[in-house]
């Protein structure tokens, strides 16, 4: 037996089917073939995915676990089709198994119904960016600083050190409060309510200098006190300072300057409303 007859027996052996796969008949041929296709499609991904990456990293400011997220989706989808046209090519029989991808399709697009919104989401902030990394925000009564973004959720870390585990889609379908969207300044207004027989006007001023005299509170955009109203047992003023500083830290911010204007008042002889309210009660019951 020469060479070119025993190749013609080892052709023949590699084109015996034996495996019966759908309406056809699997060979050692076609499981050499797709061995080999599958192999260089997941080392063509894997090299895609990775050009996907440096892409968004050069051209966006996304972090590193949204733009894996976003390359693994690629990826996967081009190993999906990439799967049907080698199993077609191979002369395997898809057909059969039909009626069974659809059922199986219908369940799982149920089960992943909230999974896809999340992902759509999280495809949605990546090219808005209505929220980043580093921001101070507020969603369904949480606030705290944004740590990660990845394709399904978003990870928010409190002033008690407390990781929330948000879903992107509550950052779209919901109302979010971005407290550092456009620069980390910030506003906060406080209300003080002084005695009825003070002067408003060194009220005012001696509020706005216990303000000014605090180390996180701004000069420009400078702090202010606005008149609000005459109440019924005090003066009402709103004192309106401008901070980067106490950003995260908006209760402390409010409880230095409560201690420094209560002392401020105090020492000009000006007191809280409260002061004037517990006066009238000892009047009335001496």
């Amino acid at each position: 037996m020469d060479f070119h007859e025993i190749l013609k027996h080892v052709d023949a052996i590699f084109q015996l089917q034996f495996l019966p796969f759908g309406k056809s008949k699997v060979s050692i041929y076609m499981i050499l073939y797709t061995g080999v296709l599958f192999t260089i499609l997941v080392l063509v991904t894997n090299s895609f995915k990775n050009w996907i990456e440096r892409a968004l990293q050069a051209h966006t400011s996304t972090d590193a676990n949204l733009r894996q997220g976003i390359s693994s989706i690629a990826r996967y989808v081009l190993i999906f089709f990439g799967s049907l046209i080698i199993l077609q090519t191979a002369g395997i029989d898809l057909s059969s198994f039909t009626v069974l991808a659809g059922a199986l399709g219908l369940g799982v697009s149920f089960g992943l119904q909230t999974v896809t919104t999340n992902l759509v989401s999280g495809l949605i902030i990546l090219f808005e960016r209505p929220i980043k990394i580093g921001d101070r925000i507020e969603v369904d009564g949480v606030t705290g600083d944004v740590i990660r973004i990845s394709l399904r959720a978003t990870t928010i870390v409190t002033n008690d050190n407390i990781a929330i585990i948000a879903p992107n889609s509550e950052f779209i379908k919901g109302k979010v409060t971005n407290w550092s969207y456009t620069n980390d300044r910030i506003r906060f207004s406080y209300p003080i309510p002084v005695a009825l027989e003070a002067d408003p006007e060194r009220a005012a001023a001696v509020i706005l200098a216990a303000a000014n005299g605090h180390p996180g509170v701004l000069h420009e955009p400078a702090a202010d006190v606005i008149f609000v109203e005459f109440g019924q047992t005090a003066l009402n003023f709103s004192l309106r300072v401008y901070t980067e500083e106490y950003l995260t830290r908006p209760a402390l911010l409010r409880s230095e300057i409560n201690f420094a204007v209560h002392k401020a008042l105090n020492e000009h002889g000006f007191g809280l409303a409260y002061s004037s309210v517990i006066r009238a009660n000892v009047a009335m019951t001496s």
